[in-house]
């Protein structure tokens, strides 16, 4: 009786009939109710009595008394395969088993209000039916069709024999079989339970149990079987050599970078074959790897591929990518990181955390973990070019891991050094003096340079150029794509600020000779993204141009430093406007993500729609579709079609809650 505690049993309860089917295991229980009992609700037991049997008293009645004072119980199989089961009684040391043919769980059956349900029925017949005339008694003759069923074929005739109404016939057909109750106390009851002691004790006849203990024990809990798998000749950690030449020169050096994780160029151009062309295995380096301090770092998604997790924590493969790469992004900007304080932006596994830092880094006292290998200012010396695009790479990187983690300026700004242990200090006035000194020395050699770079220009133009420098608007700052921030680690991506030629030319344009309108080819890409996008902010138009100049050859003129400003005159310049959108004042988005722009002449019979989308965006954040649509059929009429009006709002806006928004205002 699982629907009751086991401490309120039955057996004293008044049994009244029993019945059961053989085949189907199917057991039904009368059981009498207390109606005297102070939890027994009287009125609501001769309601049920009145909607079961009506007001008529037959011998066929359910409840005969006029009151529900009877329930039954109707089982259930417990399981269906109980060959696994068995009842044991132990007795005197002696362990005696039973098997099982069935287990049956009793619950309550409520089979009345079916019946409650069919006599509400019939009620309401007879009263539908009562009205009829008396005519009815004599019936007109019809004429009636006989038809011949067809013969049943085989699929037909299984799937007849699945059904739920066959299987219920079926059941049906079996007769009760109707038993005489006896309690636990009873006498016979007491008969049938020494029936679960073996009567036959003698050692001889028992020729079910001949195995040994062990062999017993065994059975029971057999070994492990182990698959004997072919080991290979070498470990799997261990690389051949000879077999790795004969790979192609992309799984070369994809192995080598799986392996070694972390890599100056020269070293991985020595295990290479002799002879390897060496811009050949650039090109196949920048697709694995990424460029941390002038050396070579495996790429996240080499290590981690798509569809994997973390062999400590489960985590999946996406999100291990983005941790890993918010430290490495980390080592391109320090020397030295804190693993709480990336465990606390990345919010991984300390697990994770210390298998990246263990892979790029090694444990130094007092200043957390130090990049593994020194940085290689030789590759980047000699390869300016792809230094330059892996620069751009890691800024695109930047704005992504940003807007992941949330980071604010102060997580972005890299740390001052710290005195390291073991460095002399000095007093306050002898660093003064000592700056003096170093200045007075380098006083002339840096007069002659300004000489010699004046004359350099006069040469190149016949003039001394003066270029006019905008003030920038409030809260505005310059583009990061150029090389000429420099941060305080002493290093970008391996770029060493001691280089004064990589400091004063970026790509052979000087800092202070930046173009004052902008290019044909910035005009041409700010032509084609808006046409392709038609509304953008600043901050999304920064991100794809940081996109396109990764895409661009090293060298290229765009990758001069190009401002805010002269992104938004070339905006301008392309036929866009900025949509001056009300932003709520508890919006979070930044100065850049407040800046829209919309193409508003494409040319084509959509300009109007889209400007008068855009004049309602001047006045609301966001709007809803019917204004949006009332507003085209005031100004249109009703030529404007569902279809035109999906297109425009597609194109230009972003649905969300039930609400319109113009692309990139919608904050995450």
């Amino acid at each position: 009786y699982p629907v009751r505690p086991a401490s309120m049993t039955y057996d004293d309860v008044a049994h009244l009939s029993a019945k059961i089917k053989p085949k189907q295991q199917k057991v039904e229980l009368e059981m009498t109710l207390d109606t005297m009992s102070p939890n027994y609700c009287r009125s609501k037991g001769e309601q049920i009595a009145l909607n079961v049997d009506g007001t008529t008293s037959e011998d066929s009645n359910t409840y005969s008394t006029k009151l529900m004072d009877k329930q039954t119980f109707t089982s259930i199989q417990a399981t269906t395969n109980t060959s696994r089961y068995a009842a044991a009684v132990f007795r005197k040391g002696e362990l005696h088993l039973t098997p099982l043919q069935g287990i049956l769980q009793m619950r309550p059956s409520f089979s009345y209000l079916d019946k409650a349900d069919s006599k509400h029925r019939e009620r309401e017949a007879a009263n539908e039916g009562g009205d009829s005339s008396q005519d009815e008694a004599e019936e007109d003759i019809k004429q009636i069709t006989v038809r011949f069923s067809r013969p049943e074929s085989e699929q037909a005739r299984q799937r007849r024999y699945q059904s739920y109404e066959f299987l219920q016939k079926k059941q049906n057909e079996e007769p009760w079989v109707h038993l005489h109750y006896y309690g636990l106390k009873d006498g016979r009851s007491e008969h049938e339970r020494q029936y679960l002691f073996c009567q036959c004790m003698g050692v001889t006849e028992n020729t079910e149990l001949v195995k040994t203990p062990s062999e017993y024990l065994a059975m029971l809990m057999p070994p492990a079987v182990k698959e004997e798998v072919a080991k290979p000749v070498t470990p799997s950690n261990v690389l051949s050599m000879a077999q790795l030449r004969t790979l192609p020169l992309g799984d070369q050096v994809k192995t080598l970078m799986k392996n070694v994780k972390v890599m100056p160029f020269a070293n991985l151009m020595g295990l290479l074959t002799p002879g390897t062309d060496s811009t050949a295995v650039l090109r196949c380096v920048q697709q694995v790897a990424m460029l941390v301090q002038g050396n070579w770092v495996v790429k996240s998604d080499v290590l981690y591929p798509k569809d994997t997790c973390s062999p400590h924590s489960g985590v999946p493969a996406e999100v291990l990518c983005r941790g890993r790469d918010f430290l490495m992004w980390k080592f391109t900007r320090e020397r030295c990181v804190v693993r709480k304080e990336v465990a606390a932006i990345v919010k991984l596994p300390a697990e994770d955390v210390k298998d990246f830092l263990e892979q790029m880094a090694v444990p130094r006292v007092n200043r957390g973990w130090e990049f593994l290998l020194p940085s290689d200012t030789d590759f980047v010396r000699k390869h300016p070019d792809v230094a330059q695009r892996q620069h751009m790479l890691w800024l695109g990187m930047q704005a992504k891991l940003e807007k992941v983690f949330h980071l604010s300026k102060e997580d972005m700004m890299p740390k001052k050094k710290d005195s390291a242990p073991g460095v002399v200090l000095v007093s306050g006035e002898k660093r003064l003096r000592m700056a003096k000194d170093r200045a007075r020395e380098g006083r002339p050699a840096l007069e002659k340079d300004l000489e010699r770079q004046r004359a350099v220009g006069r040469d190149s133009s016949g003039a001394a150029v003066q270029v006019k420098e905008e003030p920038l608007s409030d809260g505005e700052e310059p583009m990061d794509i150029s090389l000429t921030e420099t941060l305080k680690n002493g290093a970008v991506n391996g770029l060493p600020h001691s280089d004064d030629s990589s400091r004063d030319s970026l790509n052979g344009h000087s800092p202070s000779c930046r173009p004052a309108s902008p290019s044909q080819e910035l005009r041409d890409f700010v032509s084609a993204t808006f046409r392709k996008h038609y509304v953008l902010t600043l901050s999304e138009l920064k991100r794809l141009f940081n996109l396109h100049l990764a895409s661009l050859p090293p060298g290229h003129s765009l990758f001069g430093g190009i401002s805010d400003r002269l992104l938004q005159d070339a905006i301008l310049h392309s036929r866009c406007r900025q949509i001056m959108v009300p932003f709520p004042p508890q919006s979070s988005a930044a100065a850049d993500e407040q800046k829209v722009f919309a193409v508003w002449e494409t040319g084509d019979s959509f300009d109007k729609h889209r400007q008068l989308l855009f004049e309602l965006f001047m006045k609301n954040y966001r709007v809803r579709r019917n204004v949006v649509q009332s507003r085209l059929n005031q100004e249109f009429g009703e030529s404007v079609t569902k279809a035109d009006l999906d297109k425009l709002l597609k194109e230009c806006c972003i649905s969300y809650a039930g609400m319109w928004y113009l692309k990139g205002t919608v904050q995450s």
